[in-house]
């Protein structure tokens, strides 16, 4: 039962990496030191909406198989 949710935690953290560098496609090396790169706040629309919510609902499943995974082990 436990390999069954690490082969769930690798497809999720694979599509989990994925999703986050797609998100990060457009950002320059300004927002790799955490400097402001355009200075204007635009709110996300189409894509950047879905590819965000795909991103926190991946990061919510992986949380959650992790704490099965560690239950069901212990």
């Amino acid at each position: 039962m436990v390999t069954y949710f690490q082969i769930a935690l690798i497809i999720t953290s694979l599509a989990l990496i994925v999703s986050i560098v797609l998100q990060n496609k457009g950002v320059g090396l300004g927002g790799l030191t955490g400097q402001d790169a355009g200075g204007v706040f635009s709110a996300r629309r189409g894509i950047e909406k879905t590819l965000f919510l795909i991103t926190t609902s991946l990061a919510i499943v992986f949380v959650i198989l992790v704490m099965l995974t560690i239950a069901i082990a212990n």
